[in-house]
């Protein structure tokens, strides 16, 4: 009978190597495999899929023992995954995780996020992936039931897997007495009240990114807004296949005299 490989699970995050939230998934994951960690020397929020076309990547080994090791890299999330899978692992990894976000990554935050970029990234390389985010903005904030629940999570998709494309977006609501788990629907809604200008010494002009979310779908108790307003950690599958199927025959029926 064959010796069962120990899973080798690749972490990665968008709020630098030296964030707390990836610090303590380390530790709570570190029971479950190897690790192989590759994070950005910096924080990288909001860098969605982006990756660098243009600039050379610079990697720096950190730490290393027996069953772990810990790289910085001067690119992205997405880059880290990247280089994490074609060029770090002495194998394919059995799974992606990313995080522990420090703030939400629900609803539409999923387009901008690069915790899930880096999640999706895996998806394209066929690797189940967790993007995992505490609702907690605080450097310093209480990471305990995030790891709890992150880890449980994590131990599922290693037994279980997940379908090709498909990873989990899972949000954590910040205090002390969680609910349990709710599977929900991505919020509907959107950003408003985007920017706050201010001027600068000479008197330009500047623009800080802010904004409020407005929820335009307040009590649908099946959405991760609500599990979260409510106590529950949030669990959204997500899909690198971005097409509208349902929209496929009735594009057929617009474009049809179209020659």
């Amino acid at each position: 009978m064959k010796e069962k490989k120990t899973p080798l699970i690749l972490i990665s995050n968008d709020d630098g190597v030296h964030a707390n939230g990836i610090k303590e998934l380390i530790q709570a994951l570190r029971p479950l495999g190897e690790l192989l960690v590759v994070a950005p020397d910096g924080p990288r929020s909001g860098m969605s899929g982006a990756i660098s076309s243009i600039d050379p990547l610079h990697i720096q080994l950190l730490e290393a023992d027996e069953s772990m090791k810990i790289y910085s890299c001067s690119g992205t999330p997405v880059d880290c995954i990247k280089l994490g899978i074609n060029e770090l692992a002495e194998r394919q990894p059995d799974i992606v995780v990313s995080g522990i976000n420090h703030g939400s990554n629900s609803s539409l935050c999923v387009l901008y996020s690069g915790t899930v970029g880096a999640a999706l990234e895996g998806c394209v390389f066929g690797i189940p992936s967790v993007a995992l985010s505490l609702t907690d903005y605080d450097l310093n904030a209480d990471f305990k039931h995030a790891c709890r629940y992150g880890r449980q999570i994590v131990e599922e998709v290693i037994r279980e897997g997940l379908p090709a494309g498909i990873c989990l977006n899972v949000n954590i609501p910040a205090g002390t007495t969680i609910q349990g788990i709710k599977i929900c629907t991505q919020t509907k809604g959107r950003w408003i009240k985007e920017f706050y200008k201010t001027r600068d010494e000479a008197g330009e002009e500047l623009y800080w990114l802010t904004g409020e979310f407005d929820n335009t779908e307040p009590e649908n108790d099946k959405s991760d807004e609500w599990a979260l307003a409510n106590g529950y950690v949030a669990v959204v599958p997500i899909q690198i296949d971005m097409t509208a199927y349902t929209m496929i025959e009735r594009l057929h029926e617009i474009l049809s005299d179209c020659r």
